[in-house]
């Protein structure tokens, strides 16, 4: 009967991700504003610009290593299908549109609603990126020219793996320090790739964290994770069965 009944939850949830494309929840200015919460990015004399320089040239330390430099560079596209994709391994299922849409609505709602908690701060700041900074190349040319004018701090790209991280964790603990490591390396990877400063990331995965806890204060976001967990527990028992 459990069995039955987790196959017309399947066959149901399917349905209803195809009724429509994943809109944000909510807008910049019902997020916290990071302005507001968090130190503005720092001064260039300060010490902490220091060490920003000194994790921008660990960055370009770390290309020569090929395989973490492939990595930077599959993690620098941020669409939807490769998160999904990277954090598929450590969640331990696949996670897609057509195999888990209850996850995957949750999880596409959840990022495109927490990415609105960087708008304003990067509107404010207006930060300069590294490789602007300095004028050299990033190991992903396809994005310069598109974000050279858009604002560094914090990191929308961070903001998006430590949310992923901490959503996939909700639903499946066991495998807590594997996503979260992924999810730190997401925000690093960005180092690597030259698109922003350690402060940046830093920033990313705080206003992350404040983006998760508005989401869970909306009605509609809670729905959904409820809905993602029962399909998740459901899969998780299948699998075990087999």
């Amino acid at each position: 009967m459990k069995q039955i009944i987790c196959t017309f939850l399947f066959v149901g949830l399917c349905l209803a991700s195809v009724a429509q494309e994943p809109q944000p929840l909510l807008s910049p200015a019902q997020m916290p504003n990071p302005v507001r919460f968090l130190p503005p990015p720092p001064d260039t004399l300060s010490a902490a610009f220091a060490y920003d320089q000194a994790q921008y040239r660990w960055g370009k330390e770390q290309r020569r290593d090929s395989a973490r430099c492939a990595q930077a560079v599959i993690d620098a596209d941020w669409t939807i299908e490769n998160v999904c994709r990277l954090f598929s391994v450590p969640f331990g299922m696949t996670i897609s549109r057509e195999k888990t849409p209850a996850i995957y609505r949750m999880l596409y709602v959840g990022l495109i609603s927490a990415d609105a908690v960087g708008k304003r701060p990067k509107d404010h700041y207006r930060r300069t990126r590294p490789y602007v900074y300095y004028g050299e190349p990033t190991i992903y040319p396809s994005d310069e020219e598109e974000l050279r004018h858009n604002g560094s701090y914090p990191s929308g790209h961070t903001i998006e793996g430590w949310s992923a991280a901490l959503l996939l964790t909700e639903l499946n603990p066991d495998s807590a320090d594997a996503l979260l490591a992924l999810g730190y390396r997401y925000g690093e990877s960005r180092v690597i790739a030259g698109y922003h400063w350690q402060s940046d990331v830093d920033a990313g995965r705080l206003a992350a964290s404040a983006a998760l806890a508005r989401l869970h204060a909306d009605k509609r976001f809670m729905r959904m994770m409820k809905r993602a967990q029962r399909e998740y527990h459901c899969l998780a028992a299948r699998m075990r069965r087999r």
